[in-house]
């Protein structure tokens, strides 16, 4: 098979896009600095650099420290670029994250506003997200877009929410919902979002599955930056996998379902805050709680470790609260576990608030950067 040739064309686009993602991945860079970093001539990146600088992507920020000789010039990201919206919409609440290109949140909020099948949602949605905008001194500046994370079935091909159960809603166009919102609109799924959070910053390029323990349970496998989809987009739908035949009846009409013992309800209908400072006191209720949710947990995270074999990610709101007490998780895996391998692939997120909304801006930001 002959091996397809690059062209000068797709050569100097690839370097304009690594040398852009540098800059925005470092904060502030010089010159010398890319050139280093990203093996190319000093030329070359200096000219990339300048172009950047005209398209206003880039812009001087006085010099950088001496290393001896003369000081390179400081380029950042310009503030001007635009930024990114991520918004996550669950059963009762919406949570709204405000990023920069480097993927700094510059404003966060979770509102109470339980969902409803129907225009005036949508149109209080929107109208939450320009209160929101307005208020983080950031609105004359543009917004590259919107991600939106749904928790269910996200079908990229048909472009709707094919299932959500926890919502009440089949076959949504994405066009119903985004046709309320003056920015262009991308779709995640809420888990798959999560994930994104986790993997799109990591240093490692490892693949792992993020588990979403929330007040529903979801999951996502993420491989070499991206999102593994499946053939129907449901790639990691754990919580509606069995873990107790003829169990607890699930939402989802079924029993014996994941979600119907490991989602965060399981734990307390409150705050998980005080369940946990609850169970940090050794409170007899609460620690009953635990083992039983530990165990259940236990049943599946193994599964998922025993097909996939990777490392497995606890998030969602258990898995942001969990703090010191996923050991007991880990201790549980780990009888389990046929391998002598122990069980640090147990891990947990490194994003511990509004992770679905951060992933479903990025998101974006990684759209936008696609494009440079």
């Amino acid at each position: 098979m002959e091996k397809k040739k690059i062209t000068n064309i797709e050569v100097k686009r690839k370097n304009r896009n690594d040398v852009f993602r540098y800059i925005c991945k470092n904060a502030m860079a010089s010159n010398p600095d890319i050139s280093y970093a990203l093996k190319m001539s000093l030329p070359t990146a200096t000219q990339i650099t300048k172009e950047l600088i005209e398209e206003g992507l880039v812009e001087e920020k006085g010099a950088l420290e001496s290393t001896g000789g003369r000081r390179a010039k400081a380029l950042a990201v310009s503030e001007n670029a635009g930024k990114a919206v991520g918004l996550d919409i669950t059963k009762n609440h919406i949570s709204l994250v405000l990023t920069d290109l480097t993927g700094e949140i510059l404003k966060y909020a979770r509102i109470f506003l339980p969902y409803m099948a129907g225009d005036e949602y949508y149109q209080e949605v929107n109208d939450k997200l320009e209160t929101f905008l307005s208020e983080s001194g950031y609105g004359g500046q543009p917004i590259l877009g919107i991600g939106i994370s749904f928790p269910g079935i996200i079908d990229l091909d048909r472009e709707l929410v094919a299932d959500s159960h926890i919502l009440g809603v089949k076959s949504l166009p994405f066009v119903s919902v985004s046709r309320f919102f003056r920015y262009p609109c991308h779709f995640l799924n809420d888990a798959n979002a999560g994930a994104y959070a986790e993997g799109i910053q990591s240093e490692s390029m490892e693949r792992f599955f993020y588990l979403s323990l929330s007040n529903t349970v979801g999951g996502a496998v993420y491989s070499s930056n991206r999102l593994e989809q499946g053939k129907n987009f449901r790639c990691g739908e754990v919580g509606h996998m069995t873990i107790v035949p003829d169990g607890e009846s699930c939402y989802c009409g079924k029993q014996g379902c994941m979600d119907a013992y490991c989602c965060a309800k399981c734990l307390s209908d409150g705050k998980l805050e005080d369940f946990f400072e609850r169970l940090q006191k050794g409170e007899q209720e609460a620690v009953r709680l635990w083992d039983r949710y530990t165990t259940y947990l236990a049943i599946a995270v193994n599964n998922i470790h025993m097909v996939l074999d990777c490392d497995i990610v606890l998030g969602g709101y258990v898995g942001s609260y969990m703090g010191e007490h996923i050991q007991d998780i880990r201790d549980k895996v780990s009888e389990r576990n046929t391998f002598a391998e122990g069980s640090s692939f147990v891990k947990s997120c490194r994003h511990k608030t509004g992770a679905a909304a951060l992933g479903a801006s990025l998101k974006i930001i990684e759209l936008f950067m696609e494009q440079v």
